[in-house]
């Protein structure tokens, strides 16, 4: 891992995030279910296939434009869920509280969760509450664990992808990394710029009823599109190709990217899920993506190709290529 010590771009996402997984906690966690390091485990309970996934939420600040943190958590487990295949059916959550913190702004947040889970049809049905003392914490830190059922024929693994299958992204990336980077710092930047906090599971059940063959699906969070890619493509025997031309990214976004020398490619989002499917099915996605609020700026934005193999590229606009790779940090920490 290099350092010694923990680092915070140890939860960044990058490289630094997978050699903590692989070196610290696959080999003594070691099992079937872990193993394939998705963003649920899918088990089979008597017959029943199930999704189960947990995340914790620490973003600063905790308000931001757009959402919050009560809406981070809960949306981001219903989309964890739901990009495995699943319905997303029941939540818990746990709260660390640091001494000292409004109560006023607990209930904010709690209603905030509320509103999110009714919107995605879910029920919040067990909890837990802690206090540490102040100066232990930031506020509020936020856990959360999920649970979906999997409906028969649904089966979205990085195994069933080939060269010549589409790439696809439900809208314009790199807006929730940019707003809660706005709302935390003040850069005289007058454009407005909103999280894209949402939950996804009625999009993808869009998706998922197109007919389409559906492949592989993941929610673009830390790290953005360029981070997910590299999921996808390591260690398989096909690459990544995108055209950054077909990437929708606000002008916004890349203004703000631009001023402060980031990629919009590797900044966090929250409501973006990328789909791999067939070829001859992309219109297919598209056209479900389109019809969907959350798609209307729906785009097919790559393909899988034979080579180079394990590895992710951008066709730039002038016509060159340059490699996407895993950053060894993130961008932007705290941002979820």
């Amino acid at each position: 891992m290099g350092s010694p010590e923990i680092l915070l771009g140890h939860g960044s996402g990058g490289k630094l995030t997978k050699d903590l997984v692989d070196q610290v906690f696959v080999g003594s966690f070691d099992n079937p279910w872990l193993s394939t390091l998705t963003d649920a485990a899918l088990l089979d309970l008597e017959g029943q296939k199930v999704a189960f996934t947990t995340d914790s939420y620490v973003v600063r600040p905790i308000f931001f434009s757009g959402g919050d943190l009560g809406k981070l958590a809960v949306c981001g487990t219903v989309n964890d869920l739901c990009v495995m295949g699943a319905k997303p059916l029941f939540i818990t959550c746990g709260f660390i509280i640091e001494e000292g913190y409004e109560i006023e702004s607990l209930k904010r947040i709690v209603n905030s969760m509320k509103k999110a889970a009714e919107e995605a049809g879910v029920a919040i049905v067990a909890g837990d509450t802690k206090v540490v003392e102040k100066g232990s914490g930031d506020g509020v830190f936020l856990n959360t664990s999920g649970v979906g059922v999997v409906s028969s024929g649904i089966d979205l693994r990085r195994e069933r992808v080939k060269p010549g299958d589409s790439i696809l992204i439900n809208g314009t990336v790199g807006d929730h990394g940019m707003a809660v980077l706005m709302s935390r710092e003040r850069f005289g930047f007058e454009a407005s710029i909103e999280s894209d906090c949402a939950s996804l599971n009625t999009l993808i059940s869009g998706i998922l009823s197109s007919g389409a063959d559906i492949k592989f699906m993941r929610d673009a969070t830390r790290g953005g599109l360029a981070t997910i890619l590299n999921e996808l493509a390591s260690g398989m025997g096909f690459g990544v190709l995108v055209d950054e031309e077909k990437i929708p990214v606000r002008e916004e976004v890349k203004a703000l990217c631009e001023i402060l020398g980031m990629d919009s490619l590797y900044v966090a989002n929250e409501g973006k899920v990328v789909v791999v499917c067939g070829s001859a099915d992309k219109e297919k996605v598209l056209k479900a993506m389109r019809k969907h609020p959350l798609g209307e700026k729906a785009e097919v934005v790559g393909e899988i190709v034979k080579e180079p193999a394990s590895l992710v590229m951008a066709r730039t606009e002038i016509g060159s290529r340059r490699i996407l790779d895993l950053l060894v940090d993130d961008q932007l920490p705290r941002i979820c």
